[in-house]
């Protein structure tokens, strides 16, 4: 799981009522916790270890899946603590702030689980073959975000499910190619090994200061993918009102709007990492908002 994929968009903006901004910034601090504990990001990873019974062992890797079953067992227990099922509450302060959120919607502990699980995956998973096999990825990284919002809203059903998967993977794919220089720092590629393959691109073009123009090609290819994952999913925001349109229609927009800096770079996404600029992200919502898709 990436820790962008709402962030080309404020997360829990000003304009929701309290509560709404409560739960998404619940839903958020779980997330952010989850990443960087796959990521090896915490700031105190073995007070975090301690908290969570989970031995500190030398195999980095085996240390993050250590502390990814336990934060894994500490959603147990904050599901079971807002069902009344007694047992131990939550030791994780981000954890113990999911039990007011469990017991006022009805979400479920699965959404969650994939979350923890896309993080197992990027521990032994550093490359995909393919485009398929890279959305599967996002399936666990990404979609569970969208339809935590929409369970969270009151508005989830099988027909705006499918939307918001498809703006959520868009989102994911369109923050891999933002961040192509960064995750190869991490050791991991996101982009097709037979897209790649395709753009005849090598690992080490990928670590050049600067794109290439075969990079560039395969950077603009990825693109045009994910714009039909938005353009695909858009039609959301025409299927709810008020603030929760204004919400997805900033959420889509963000995608947008990162693919347009992506482009004013002429795809050189290595020189440095294109930012959306504001004022497009804004005239993007506002059209998005009108519009409905």
């Amino acid at each position: 799981m990436q820790k962008a994929d709402l962030e080309n968009f404020p997360v829990a903006p000003s304009f929701l009522p309290a509560a709404w901004r409560t739960d998404l910034m619940a839903v958020y601090g779980f997330a952010r916790l989850v990443d960087d504990a796959g990521d090896g990001d915490l700031a105190e990873p073995e007070r975090v270890a301690a908290l969570l019974d989970v031995p500190v062992v030398a195999d980095r890797t085996a240390f993050r899946l250590g502390l990814l079953d336990g934060l894994e067992r500490d959603l147990d227990r904050a599901f079971e603590t807002a069902l009344g099922q007694g047992g131990e509450p939550p030791r994780h302060p981000l954890m113990q702030a999911l039990v007011p959120l469990a017991d006022r919607h009805p979400v479920t502990p699965e959404p969650f689980r994939r979350l923890i699980e896309a993080n197992r995956v990027d521990q032994t998973t550093t490359r995909y073959a393919t485009y398929r096999d890279l959305i599967g990825y996002c399936t666990l990284s990404a979609d569970p975000v969208g339809r935590l919002v929409l369970a969270l809203a009151g508005v989830a059903t099988p027909e705006r499910i499918v939307l918001s998967d498809a703006i959520c993977s868009g989102l994911q794919v369109v923050e891999h190619i933002q961040d192509v220089a960064e995750d190869l720092g991490r050791g991991r590629i996101y982009l097709p090994a037979d897209s790649l393959e395709r753009f005849g691109v090598t690992e080490d073009d990928l670590a050049a200061p600067t794109a290439g123009r075969r990079v560039r090609e395969l950077i603009a290819f990825e693109a045009e993918r994910a714009r039909t994952l938005l353009d695909r999913g858009a039609p959301l925001v025409g299927t709810v009102h008020g603030r929760l349109r204004l919400l997805l229609a900033g959420f889509t927009a963000g995608g947008y709007a990162a693919l347009a800096a992506v482009e004013a770079a002429g795809y050189d996404v290595l020189a440095q990492q294109p930012k959306p600029d504001k004022r497009r992200l804004a005239l993007r919502a506002a059209a998005l908002f009108a519009k409905g898709r």
